[in-house]
This record gives C-alpha cells, structure tokens and sequence, in this order.
C-alpha cells in the first residue's frame, strides 16, 4: 500500500484553501444569521486568492484590501449617481479605480470589479457600509486571525 505525507509544499496551498473557505463560509453565515443582510460580494472570492494564498504580497495588506474596496465602490456609486449606467460610464468607473488606487497605493485587484459590480446591479449608497465596509474589515480581522493562529504566515506585512 502506497502511503503519501503531505509536505509543506502541499499544506500551504491547503492552509490557503481553508482559509479562504472558512472566511467565505463565515461571512455568508452572518448574512443568513441577520436576515436582509448581505455580506458578500463576487470580489470577495478574489480577494481571497490574495489573502489566503498570498498574504506577504503588497495586494494583500490590510490597507489595500480595506481602503480599495472602499474607494472603488464609492467610484462605482458615484459614476452611476452623476452619469447613470452605460458601457462608457461602466469603463469610466473601472479606468479612474484603477487609477486612484495606484495613486494611493492601495492596489487591490479584485477591487477593480467593485464599480461593475455597483453599477450592474444597480446598487445604492447603503451598498458602500454593507457589504463592503464591513465585509472589507472583517476579512482583515479574519485574516489576521487566521495567519497569526492556523497558517504561521506572518500576516500583515504591514498595516498601512
């Protein structure tokens, strides 16, 4: 009978599975815990291939998951609020994101979907505080947790 160890070159990838299921299971229990609440959005499970899978990256840093989504969602809200929704504002929206958060140093990839996200769905103002915000912080809050106790990565590389 064959018998195979797992190494590290395989636990890290299976840490960073965990983790990212475990972050998503949990912020999708709180929205079925507290009814009309959403927690989650597609970007999220972007977000996770960085933290999890990535977390010593740049992309990665609290400051970057936090404050890029946060930025380009309130992009996102306000093209759709001042030129309404169209092909050209929808590439208005995503082309100043990714400008802004290279400007502010706040790169975070999957947080360049957010503006598409605002504005196909038709979201409002309350979009930018739930899911995002909070969804946004406790990913961060998980994410240190999760590294600091489970993973052994050192998480954050730093925090702004």
């Amino acid at each position: 009978m064959y018998h195979r160890v797992i190494t590290s070159r395989h636990l890290v990838p299976l840490l960073a599975g965990l983790g990212a299921m475990l972050c998503i299971t949990a912020l999708s229990s709180l929205g079925d815990a507290v009814q009309s609440s959403v927690w989650l959005m597609a970007p999220f499970g972007a977000t996770m291939v960085i933290l999890f899978g990535l977390p010593e990256s740049p992309l990665a840093q609290p400051r970057n998951i936090i404050v890029g989504h946060l930025l380009t969602t309130v992009i996102g809200l306000s093209v759709a609020t001042l030129a309404g929704v169209s092909p050209w504002s929808m590439g208005l929206a995503v082309g100043l994101s990714v400008s802004l958060m290279l400007v502010t140093k706040t790169t975070h990839p999957p947080a360049g979907a957010n503006p598409l996200v605002v504005m196909l769905a038709g979201e409002h103002w309350d979009f930018l505080m739930m899911p995002v915000a909070a969804g946004a912080f406790l990913i961060v809050v998980f994410g240190v947790l999760y590294h600091r106790l489970i993973s052994g990565q050192k998480y954050p590389k730093r925090w702004l």
